[in-house]
């Protein structure tokens, strides 16, 4: 199958490339302007709110590997979808958001994932998000592609101070996934989701979707919580000490979403000695069955 495009104006621009691009399948994203009559307009100009253009990230996908409809799904969780005034702290016509189709197919799509979120009561307001034919995309100066990467602190101020995180933390966790995420809490023992769960699949970090964990590395370590000999990819996991509670600790935490997951242990069986004891409320389980539907069926090599 050929590869398609994806277009989305969600904000800012520097905060809608990371939420994409680490998924399988996804083959570039790019910062642009789109919606507007100004050709290769600049940044200024669209910031003036006189181009009609929205500040916007275009998305090369591969759909055999991730679909489109995981990539409206990931949209939705970026944004303040019932804001039509803007996202956040930034205000004005060129902040505000819509999903623009690039056939009729990612149409119908759009408009019945749109109806599925006004109706879940997930939100109270109305959803203003518009769905709109894509048109000319312009990217964007160089200095603004990946600005994640280029200016991670400023970047990491920006996406705090602007209100974003919170929101989209408070909007989609579970009061008890957002206490264990980011306030570092500990779930009740033998009393949570995962603890003696043993289904094929794999866990993934609840608030980015990164692939964390896979149930072949799982194991009955009787403490109550999900146990795990390795992660999938290590580079994914950062440790941190942890001195908490008058004990000495190896903290586990998401490197993309900086969210807490449990701690690390040299109490663990062969082959490597560890003991991963994660939270429960820091993971969502895909079963292998549903990898491919769900966007990650590369990992289904695990279970080969």
């Amino acid at each position: 199958m050929a590869k398609e495009l994806a277009t989305f104006a969600g904000g800012c621009f520097w905060c809608m490339v990371s939420p994409f691009e680490e998924f399988p399948g996804i083959e570039q994203v790019i910062s642009g302007y789109t919606g507007g009559q100004k050709e290769n307009p600049t940044y200024e100009e669209v910031c003036s709110h006189t181009t009609g253009h929205r500040e916007a990230v275009q998305i090369t996908f591969n759909p055999q590997l991730f679909p489109y409809e995981k990539l409206v799904d990931i949209f939705w969780r970026q944004i303040d979808p019932t804001d039509a005034g803007g996202q956040f702290y930034d205000r004005g016509t060129s902040y505000s958001t819509a999903i623009f189709y690039h056939n009729e197919e990612q149409k119908k799509i759009a408009e019945a994932s749109k109806k599925a979120l006004a109706e879940s009561g997930v939100f109270a307001k109305p959803i203003a998000t518009e769905i709109l034919p894509a048109g000319p995309f312009y990217s964007a100066e160089e200095y603004h592609q990946q600005y994640h990467k280029k200016n991670p602190d400023h970047y990491t101020r920006y996406r705090k101070g602007s209100g974003r995180d919170e929101f989209i933390k408070k909007q989609w966790l579970t009061p008890m996934q957002y206490e264990v995420t980011q306030n570092n809490a500990t779930e009740p023992p033998f009393d949570n989701e995962y603890w003696d769960h043993k289904e094929e699949g794999i866990y993934v970090d609840i608030v980015t979707g990164v692939p964390l964990f896979s149930s072949k590395d799982k194991f009955d370590s009787g403490c109550g919580w999900p146990s795990f000999t390795q992660p999938i990819q290590k580079e994914k996991l950062v440790e941190k000490r942890d001195l908490s509670h008058f004990m000495i600790r190896t903290e586990i935490r998401s490197k993309k979403g900086d969210s807490h997951l449990g701690h690390v242990f040299t109490d663990g069986p062969t082959p490597t000695g560890l003991r991963y004891c994660i939270n429960s409320a820091s993971l969502r389980f895909i079963p292998k069955e549903e990898l491919e539907k769900e966007g990650y069926g590369e990992y289904l090599r695990l279970f080969v």
